[in-house]
């Protein structure tokens, strides 16, 4: 007899990992690449215009809206898209779900080694501004000012190259910010704070909007980066057992 799967949830440079139940089935899109895996069998997803696809393993680009039928068992990765991993997911992804059953079996491991590299294929002042609004609070025409374009160009570039524009990338990036402060131990409200959002209400529903899943759901399954993902120099202090 097979090993229940323990779900988990994981933040790496460049990527989230979750592995467990699917969730609630509802509509909802990423400011990132999805591939999704099944554990056993086939996931099987609805696009926005109600056509169902079904593989065991699917890669959904950024923003396409759609559902994931509940399964048991899924393993789905998360690939932002300023990273050298996403470079891959470009050259096989479409404008919807498409069906990738060479990745199937893909590890966290796999996605790491590739994912900590910046994207080779968008225009180094798009990688700039993305960088810059990882990092700090600026308004949308300094940020294109620092990276060295016109407001208007660096929209532009963003749906192009991107395919949303930077204030999904932005909610994101916040959203990054809300989990990472959960794994340090802080209350929902407070991560929600600390993300850059309004209130709890806001964090949830945003989560839930661009993952699938609420804080309630992400908080007890937490996990560590992998090792590698720790600089050199640094040690991780480990957790005290309770």
């Amino acid at each position: 007899m097979e090993r229940p799967m323990t779900p988990r949830f994981a933040i790496g440079d460049g990527y989230a990992f979750y592995e467990g139940p699917s969730g609630d089935g509802a509509f909802h899109r990423h400011a990132a690449f999805q591939i999704a895996g099944a554990v056993r069998g086939e996931v099987v997803m609805v696009d926005a215009a109600g056509t169902s696809h079904r593989a065991a393993t699917l890669l959904v680009p950024p923003m396409a809206w759609h559902r994931l039928v509940p399964a048991e068992g899924l393993r789905t990765f998360f690939v932002e898209p300023h990273c050298a991993f996403a470079d891959r997911l470009r050259a096989h992804c479409g404008t919807g779900v498409t069906p990738v059953p060479e990745w199937h079996g893909l590890s966290e491991q796999d996605v790491h080694r590739a994912a900590v590299r910046p994207a080779e294929e968008l225009d180094p002042r798009l990688l700039t501004a993305m960088r810059i609004l990882g990092e700090e609070q600026i308004s949308m025409p300094d940020l294109a000012a620092k990276a060295g374009l016109s407001p208007q160009h660096l929209r532009a570039l963003a749906r192009r190259q991107l395919g949303m524009p930077l204030t999904r990338w932005r909610i994101w990036r916040r959203l990054r910010g809300g989990v990472e402060a959960l794994r340090a131990g802080r209350p929902v409200a407070e991560a929600a704070v600390l993300g850059g959002f309004a209130d709890q209400a806001h964090f949830t529903r945003r989560l839930r909007e661009m993952i699938g899943l609420t804080p309630a759901v992400v908080l007890p399954l937490l996990c560590p980066p992998p090792p590698e993902s720790v600089s050199p120099g640094k040690r991780r202090t480990p957790r005290s057992s309770r």
